[in-house]
């Protein structure tokens, strides 16, 4: 039986720029190995053109029965997660490179962990989504330690992986159960399960203990506790690809199974996606107005949005709610991928001046490095929602999902959701006052702070999308409503 590899050709690609870069690494003498980012980089670009191509055709594609599918909702997510992997290989180029590490296998776990997320975009059955989830996972524990001879690094490792393997665990034994009662792990077929009059009460049970799985993959309260030590002790590029791709690649699962296997049964699912979606929203703003170091604060914020990115789903209904519910969570992912790395590239690009990730060492940077200082508040302010970046559009359609449902529930969640937005302005807005208002410490280090060249594309590429979708927002509109209708 043939296969149609155009259907998974950015999975071609990408498994031979594996094999390229591990086998490059063994050539290369210790001084050219930052020639592997190179090649890491070229194979992901290179991953694109075949999802620029499927697009293009338009076909939706099924595959190894049913499994597999290749739709616009797959191919928005594969073109996020491309993107997300490139500015990554741009954050790490020289943090990676100059630091102890070993960069041919740093590149490999990294494009390892973008090969799960690629899957997990396609992925319509049970098998696939955890198969995609640990190949997105496990990379990604020894990515966190990867500062071998730093204990909080260790320990961040360490605490990352016995949460994310008992996670896996629970998740894996909701899906066996769902298996089960269904019969099969195709998404489809569950859903037609769920929708029958007889549904056995144990099949609510079974959703619940795989949204416990999910929950710790998006890092949502109250599966929250790894998130701020482990963002904190892995290498910052590593931080910045956990926080929005593998965040990402948790809350795609979770949206496809909510939409594709649970959306027959709304009592298995919905009242816990409330409770989660508050509860991750308010203990991340409150937890973040007390932090005193900028990782800690964005990981807290991270825990934060994640419980916004929750809200639609917690209040997706049938129709036109439901699609509606779903582009929001499109389109806030892919705002939120490019505020939030562009935040970790000015975070980085600040810290190898400083050699601090204190907020009180961004005290007048406005003074000694304008432009940084500029980018860092169009990211901060536009996490806060604030219009005319990108951060305000995000912001826009999740409301729009929550006043679509109409449901006491969502209108409630909706509350809680405005009453956090407020919240957050004050911790994203005391970076922009520290550097802009506050002169410089007396023992602080001045002068020009000169990011290298990868680190500036990074950051130009990120202020861009901030830029441009907040002027124009129908960009990432199309977008989402494409995915919404595959």
């Amino acid at each position: 039986m043939g296969y149609d590899l155009h259907a998974i050709a950015p999975e071609i690609v990408l498994v031979a720029t594996i094999v390229v870069v591990l086998v490059a690494d063994f050539f290369f003498e210790y001084r050219e190995r930052f020639r592997t980012a190179t090649l890491a980089a070229l194979g992901v670009l290179a991953a694109m053109i075949p999802v620029v191509t499927l697009a293009v055709d338009g076909a939706r594609r099924t595959l190894f029965d049913g499994s597999y599918a290749v739709d616009p909702y797959a191919l928005v997510m594969k073109g996020f997660f491309l993107a997300v992997a490139y500015v990554t290989i741009l954050l790490s180029v020289d943090e990676i490179g100059e630091g102890d590490y070993y960069q041919g296998e740093y590149y490999v776990l990294l494009l390892t962990s973008l090969l799960g997320l690629l899957v997990m975009g396609s992925a319509r059955d049970l098998v696939s989504v955890f198969i995609a989830l640990e190949t997105i996972t496990i990379p990604t524990f020894v990515l966190a330690g990867w500062r071998k001879h730093d204990t909080r690094s260790n320990e961040a490792a360490v605490k990352y992986f016995l949460i994310g393997a008992l996670s896996s665990a629970v998740m894996l034994y909701g899906m066996s159960l769902l298996f089960g009662l269904s019969g099969s792990t195709i998404l489809a077929d569950i859903v037609a399960f769920s929708r029958e009059a007889d549904t056995p009460p144990l099949f609510v049970f079974a959703a619940f203990l795989t949204m416990v799985g999910f929950a710790f993959k998006i890092s949502a309260v109250p599966f929250h506790t790894w998130a701020p030590d482990t963002y904190e002790g892995a290498p910052t590029p590593v931080t910045a690809f956990l926080s929005v791709a593998s965040k990402a690649g948790g809350v795609i699962a979770l949206t496809t199974v909510v939409f594709f296997a649970l959306f027959g049964e709304p009592g298995s699912f919905r009242p816990l996606l409330w409770v989660l979606a508050a509860a991750s929203m308010t203990l991340g703003n409150l937890a973040a107005l007390r932090q005193t170091n900028v990782v800690r604060l964005l990981a807290y914020s991270s825990i934060a949005q994640g419980g916004f990115l929750l809200v639609p789903l917690a209040v997706a209904g049938d129709g036109e709610a439901g699609a509606s519910a779903l582009k929001a969570v499109i389109v806030y992912l892919l705002i939120y991928g490019a505020m939030n790395l562009g935040a970790f590239a000015v975070v980085i690009a600040v810290a190898r001046r400083t050699r601090s990730g204190e907020i009180s060492s961004y005290a007048g940077l406005y003074r000694h490095a304008p432009a940084l200082a500029i980018a860092m508040t169009a990211f901060m302010l536009s996490l806060a929602g604030i219009p005319f970046f990108a951060g305000w559009f995000a912001k826009f359609v999740m409301f729009q999902a929550v006043l679509d449902a109409g449901t006491p529930a969502a209108v409630t969640l909706g509350v809680v959701a405005a009453v956090n937005s407020v919240v957050a302005f004050f911790y994203y807005a005391r970076i922009p006052r520290e550097m802009i208002f506050h002169p410089p410490a007396p023992d602080a280090v001045s002068g020009p702070v000169r990011p290298p060249l990868a680190l500036n594309a990074a950051i130009a590429l990120c202020v861009t999308v901030v830029l441009v979708v907040g002027l124009y927002p129908q960009a990432f509109a199309r977008l989402g409503d494409l995915a919404a209708g595959g």
